[in-house]
């Protein structure tokens, strides 16, 4: 049998990487010169590396480990299902019973009518499948006109040709031939970096208005749907202000448009609801899941359709689905995840304690003078790096000059959190402590500060025009 071992030295591991691993969203020359951080096991919300170092992901992977690294009980509910059924399909009028009960959870979890569930393998192929839906369900309705999906402007919906379309990743868009025809973005609901000399109400209604103008003028007969994460993720973890999910409500309810709620990130707790349509208060008619359905312990997404929408296409055959839709392992461990998220009640723990703490920790960054601007909701977090607060300043130097910074002080610390451009982000798994909170918030006061000496002993603390 061949097995899996750590017992190699980082700098074999590391070359062995470099040489034949291409990473995701990386250049890979990068790798030869320095290589990358081999992780060999994890527990709770800690993070061990093939040198023994002990690091606390305030990241959960990618968004995605909810429920902490180590869980046993997914691991023997894997074991379990891989000797009982280790594959079959859901094509051809066949089921299995993991399928079945997942699906019927997930519909009694889902807000409102959304009943219905089609599985996909992650985020970004449910988002594909989100295209081909919305298109077939207007088909049907004898509208085949509607075709046209409206997101936003540094929104992430996912990286196929899809989801990436969907997305308004403009880094993205500039490789590959994106995005497809007929996706439509307006602007973003960020008013620290973009609000001007509005207030942050008067901005929220500004933006969520763009979606009636673009509608208007599109011809509300062309849309199909409006597609947005509750708060933006990948974007920089992006809080709209108060006044913007009810004007999108309204225009959604009032316009003939679907509204899909993207809840890759936001859903299965990290805002302190299930779901975070749930918290900033809209009622989708299709959801799109993954990440931490399973916590990341087996890849599986999907899409939460509505009784009509899904009734609507169910009156024929929809001529779509993958190898792994509905795959036993993945949903099995996504059941038993689940479960433990209800059973140890982590929601109302991210809700009643973590998130509080974390909120009164993560305000008080903004006493630094680098940080202008700190942001949470739940366990989702952001702060924006500035050299001038007062004015909202960018760098001159362009966006990352701080962020690259800080990110490589963070690691240095022991600390995983992630950089936007300037805005550093964190996404700790949910049962995260106090007691873990605090390191948390000490290591990142402690990279910030290393982040700003250096960018003054460099000159880089200057502001763009």
């Amino acid at each position: 049998m061949t097995a899996i071992t750590n017992h190699m030295p980082t700098a074999e591991l590391q070359a062995l990487d470099a040489a034949h691993h291409m990473h995701p969203f990386s250049a890979q020359g990068e790798f030869e010169a320095k290589g990358a951080r081999v992780i060999t096991r994890g527990e709770g919300v800690w993070l061990y590396d093939s040198d023994g170092e002990k690091i606390l992901d305030a990241m959960a992977g990618l968004w995605c480990v909810n429920v902490g690294y180590g869980r046993d009980e997914l691991a023997d509910v894997a074991a379990r299902q891989m000797r009982e059924l280790p594959y079959y399909n859901t094509f051809f009028k066949t089921t299995h019973v993991p399928a079945i009960a997942l699906a019927a959870k997930l519909a009694e979890l889902a807000p409102g009518d959304l009943n219905h569930v089609f599985f996909a393998s992650g985020g970004s192929d449910a988002n594909d499948t989100n295209i081909r839906v919305v298109r077939r369900y207007w088909e049907m309705k004898g509208k085949p006109e509607k075709t046209i999906i409206i997101s936003r402007k540094n929104a992430y919906h996912g990286s196929s040709m899809g989801s990436a379309s969907l997305g308004g990743m403009a880094a993205m868009h500039a490789q590959g031939g994106l995005p497809i025809p007929d996706i439509h973005h307006i602007n973003q609901p960020n008013w620290w970096a973009e609000g001007g000399q509005m207030s942050p109400e008067e901005f929220g209604l500004a933006r969520a208005r763009e979606l009636e103008q673009a509608i208007d003028e599109i011809g509300e007969n062309r849309i199909a749907a409006f597609i947005a994460e509750p708060i933006q993720g990948a974007g920089g973890v992006i809080v709209p202000p108060e006044t913007y999910w009810p004007e999108i409500k309204r225009i959604c309810q009032e316009r003939d448009i679907l509204f899909i709620a993207d809840e890759v990130i936001c859903g299965f707790g990290r805002t302190g609801n299930w779901f975070g349509s749930q918290t900033v208060g809209v009622q989708p008619d299709m959801m799109t899941i993954a990440k931490g359905m399973s916590s990341g312990y087996q890849p599986i997404g999907g899409s939460i359709l509505s009784d009509e929408i899904a009734h609507t296409i169910g009156q024929d055959e929809f001529n779509h689905g993958y190898t792994y839709s509905g795959h036993p392992v993945a949903c099995a461990v996504a059941l038993e995840n689940l479960r433990i998220i209800e059973e140890e009640k982590l929601i109302d723990h991210v809700r009643d304690t973590a998130a509080p703490y974390m909120r009164e920790k993560w305000d008080s960054l903004t006493d630094h003078p680098l940080v202008g601007e700190a942001k949470i909701v739940g366990l989702m977090g952001s702060i924006a790096l500035t050299p001038d607060k007062s004015t909202r300043a960018a760098f001159a130097g362009g966006p990352g000059t701080a962020g690259l910074i800080c990110r490589e002080r963070c690691f240095a610390n022991n600390l995983v959190m992630r950089h936007v451009g300037d805005r550093m982000i964190i996404c700790p798994p949910l049962p995260i402590t106090p007691d873990e909170i605090d390191l948390l918030a000490e290591r990142a006061h402690r990279a910030i500060d290393e982040t700003h000496k250096r960018l003054n002993e460099e000159g880089l603390m200057v502001a763009a025009n």
